[in-house]
């Protein structure tokens, strides 16, 4: 992708995404839940155009936070739990937000209540996908899980689905309310500036 489609509101806006991860997935189960499947989605949405660049960028800083985080406890990162084969399915699993993000944005092209009218929707399947790809992943292809079977899975699967749709969604949801906000606030500036200058 050609270095002029990468604009300053662009980068301030994966900047801003990037912060709230990095600030969020210190701690998976802190009291401030982990923002990473929201980010992503949200990066689909908002950089799909960028793709190329952003998503990989925002990838690499997931491992580099899960790098810091598991080493400073002591532990090796190649050999911690978390980091199976099935570490790499995150890949996959991210990649399906990004895309339920950037086909909720294609679906609407400006049209934002059809945008809002699509956000449940895709936003449950892409949590659901991706989802079944990090769980999957993780349950099928480390060795932590003593002897996996279908109906283990599906519980699991189960257990997790809804905490993680809950805290992706609330993530969301806030950002619909920034952009309401900001949109607001364009228009009250665009209308002044239109007043002074008639």
């Amino acid at each position: 992708m050609p270095m002029t489609s990468i604009t300053r509101p662009r980068l301030a806006l994966f900047t801003v995404l990037a912060l709230v991860m990095a600030a969020t997935r210190f701690n998976h189960f802190g009291m401030v839940p982990d923002a990473s499947w929201a980010v992503f989605a949200l990066g689909g949405f908002y950089l799909a155009a960028n793709t190329r660049w952003a998503f990989p960028a925002l990838m690499v800083l997931a491992v580099a936070v899960d790098y810091v985080v598991i080493t400073g406890t002591g532990a090796n990162f190649w050999t911690h739990y978390c980091v199976s084969p099935g570490y790499w399915m995150l890949l996959p699993a991210h990649f399906a937000l990004w895309a339920a993000g950037a086909g909720l944005r294609k679906f609407g092209q400006d049209k934002p209540l059809r945008v809002l009218a699509g956000l449940a929707p895709a936003l449950l399947l892409g949590v659901a996908t991706c989802h079944l790809f990090a769980q999957g992943g993780f349950y099928w292809l480390s060795d932590s899980v003593a002897n996996p079977s279908v109906a283990g899975w599906a519980k699991n699967y189960a257990d997790w689905f809804m905490p993680y749709l809950g805290t992706t969604a609330l993530y969301v949801g806030l950002a619909v309310v920034v952009h309401a906000l900001v949109r607001a606030a364009q228009r009250m500036a665009a209308a002044r500036a239109g007043g002074l200058a008639g």
